[in-house]
């Protein structure tokens, strides 16, 4: 009987594995995708919607549901049923606030010479011209209060007073850049009221609040010269917003400041050099925030106190820990937080979060049934010395099916940012487990440049693109290397962004360690993207300044020995080039030069020119040809 019910075993672990399969660019574009809405006003259930690709349409279709918090059965809201509270009607309900494009600036050459009708001229005095994938026209974003008198509604009011600034901020601000009080006398609001030139080469935004009654604004965070964004307030009137303190650093390290009833401004987070916060979200009773942020190759879940209610200094604390993302917060209830989960194997699901304990409940199950017949990959982390003995966090990625005993192509990740955390995300185009799954394994170093590792080591890579970063590297694949399992004849590299810019240095430097390159809208040549790039703080911040500042060393440095185009001559390696047409943070002039430059070698390289898309891939259809072109790529020079 034993043997009869061992025997059974086998053969379901063996129906098993033989019905999983591994995902392919086809299969991931079916996962479903869940992004929490929030918690219904009754405080019975979450609402949340799911996201569904059509490859044929090339478009999207979105449905929402609620599921109770304890967890059960979802239900399809139809008929625009309205669970959530609606935050742009003010809380005693006499007005609604909403935003709307103001023409203000003349820039088409049909608002200079109206006759001239057929004219497509676009004229310029000021730099921002274009900003991440739009060109200027004129008009600007801004918020409308509309009063509401008996159920009906009056005329809107522009409280920004036709200037030329935005808000929502673009090109990623939404409704969370402008709220109301909880008394419904003030608006606050997001903007960086600077333009042109003066907007392209600073981060510095601040918080306004507008009085409805008077009509006056005031600015609440004139001090501070670096982004203030993210504003909510808790019930009883108080503010916390994100801030970072250097105006031309976008990678500042990002705090929670909270502005007391009194005034007072108490920066929460300071004390803990490895925290970046990512987003945040108050308590229900306004004692604490809870808030996410990277640490140690992952993104997890904090608390820390209000200091303003319990007058004791703030305390952090970390309450869930794992290799897995949480990379959002949906809503808070007494004893639990209701979070957005990811991990290399999973995309965003909704779980509850217990307080005290950490321990997480799975309430969402939408794509439950298509990652339990595809084959999962392994993660873990090692520990890599650097050539500055430092210790280093190296994700590794193995395929599904890994067996130590055979021998794998292996691909050296450079994440972008530069200074973005690498942790357990799930991406619809750099995906681990897609690409584990075509029989790779990843080594993905979380290299200096990277928050969660402490300020100095996050921002030791600005003015030292090509430094210390590129040591780090090699060191990372070095180390891997050294496996039995890892075919050093068969080494990739492969990144876009910064992780582009990555691969094309080290296709200069790289001794024929790698067999291939592939590089995603990244710089080749720093001294042309100081030229064309949109947002000049960054360059002014992270390259040290402009070209022609000959007696800068910073700078000379960038644009001579960490430039890319500078070291083609030592170029001799195959190279895959993808640039996208609607990309102004790094224009279409690095990737055309890059193949250019290969082709001219006679090296063997392809470029994939997307014309429509910007910074990344957004169309389905798009993102369907990156992936078979990628993968064709790497069949045709590593396996």
């Amino acid at each position: 009987m034993k043997k009869i019910f061992l025997l059974l075993i086998v053969l379901g672990s063996i129906q098993l594995l033989q019905a999983q399969s591994y995902l392919t660019p086809e299969k991931l574009w079916q996962v479903q995708r869940v992004s929490g809405l929030g918690i219904s006003k009754n405080n019975q259930s979450i609402v949340y919607s799911v996201s569904t690709p059509d490859l044929l349409s090339n478009k999207s279709s979105k449905k929402k549901f609620a599921i109770p918090l304890s967890g059960g059965n979802a239900v399809e809201l139809v008929n625009n049923e309205e669970l959530l509270i609606n935050n742009r009607i003010s809380p005693d309900g006499k007005f609604e606030i909403s935003s709307g494009e103001v023409k203000i600036n003349n820039v088409n050459g049909v608002d200079f010479y109206p006759e001239l009708a057929q004219s497509n001229a676009q004229i310029y005095t000021s730099l921002n011209y274009r900003h991440w994938d739009t060109w200027e026209d004129g008009k600007y974003s801004h918020v409308f209060v509309t009063p509401i008198v008996n159920g009906k509604r009056g005329q809107p009011k522009d409280i920004m007073l036709g200037q030329a600034f935005d808000c929502p901020q673009k090109p990623f601000g939404g409704d969370e850049d402008f709220i109301w009080s909880p008394d419904s006398k003030k608006v606050l609001y997001v903007a960086k009221k600077s333009y042109g030139t003066a907007y392209a080469i600073s981060t510095n935004t601040d918080l306004y609040e507008y009085d409805v009654e008077n009509g006056t604004t005031k600015n609440l965070t004139e001090s501070n010269k670096g982004y203030d964004l993210a504003p909510q307030y808790n019930t009883i009137g108080e503010l916390a917003y994100l801030q970072m303190k250097r105006d031309g650093f976008e990678a500042d390290k990002q705090d929670i400041v909270v502005l007391l009833k009194n005034g007072q401004k108490i920066n929460l987070t300071d004390s803990r050099d490895e925290i970046h916060v990512e987003g945040f979200q108050w308590s229900e009773d306004g004692k604490q925030l809870f808030f996410w942020a990277p640490i140690n190759g992952t993104l997890q879940l904090f608390s820390v106190n209000n200091p303003g209610i319990n007058k004791i200094k703030p305390i952090i604390k970390q309450i869930t820990n794992g290799d897995f993302d949480i990379n959002g917060i949906v809503g808070v209830l007494k004893t639990g937080v209701i979070v957005s989960r990811t991990d290399f194997n999973h995309a965003s699901e909704l779980y509850s979060v217990e307080i005290t304990s950490g321990s997480m409940t799975q309430l969402t199950h939408v794509n439950d049934g298509f990652y339990n017949s595809i084959g999962k990959v392994k993660s873990e982390r090692k520990w890599v010395t650097t050539t500055d003995n430092k210790k280093m966090l190296v994700w590794v990625v193995y395929p599904p099916d890994f067996d130590s005993t055979k021998k794998y192509p292996t691909l050296l990740y450079c994440q972008g940012g530069p200074q973005s955390p690498l942790t357990q995300f799930y991406s619809f185009r750099w995906n681990f487990q897609l690409i584990a799954s075509q029989g790779y394994i990843i080594v993905a170093p979380n290299r200096r440049g990277m928050p969660g590792h402490g300020t100095k080591w996050n921002e030791q890579i600005s003015k030292d693109h090509g430094g210390q970063v590129m040591n780090d590297y090699l060191s990372a694949i070095d180390a891997v290397s050294k496996s039995v399992y890892v075919d050093k004849n068969r080494l990739g590299c492969i990144g876009a962004s910064y992780g582009g810019y990555s691969a094309f240095y080290l296709a200069g430097i790289h001794n024929n360690r790698f067999k291939t390159f592939i590089a995603h809208d990244g710089i080749f040549d720093t001294k042309s993207m100081y030229g064309t790039t949109e947002e000049l703080f960054f360059v002014n911040w992270d390259y040290g300044g402009p070209y022609w500042d000959k007696n800068n060393t910073a700078a000379q440095k960038t644009y001579n020995q960490f430039n890319p185009s500078n070291l083609v001559s030592k170029w001799n390696t195959p190279i895959f080039i993808i640039q996208g047409g609607k990309d102004y943070r790094v224009p279409i002039e690095q990737g055309l030069q890059a193949f250019q430059a290969a082709q001219l070698k006679g090296i063997k390289s392809k470029l994939l020119y997307l014309p429509d898309e910007n910074h990344w891939v957004i169309g389905a259809q798009n993102a369907i040809v990156w992936q078979r072109e990628f993968y064709k790529w790497l069949d045709e020079t590593l396996k």
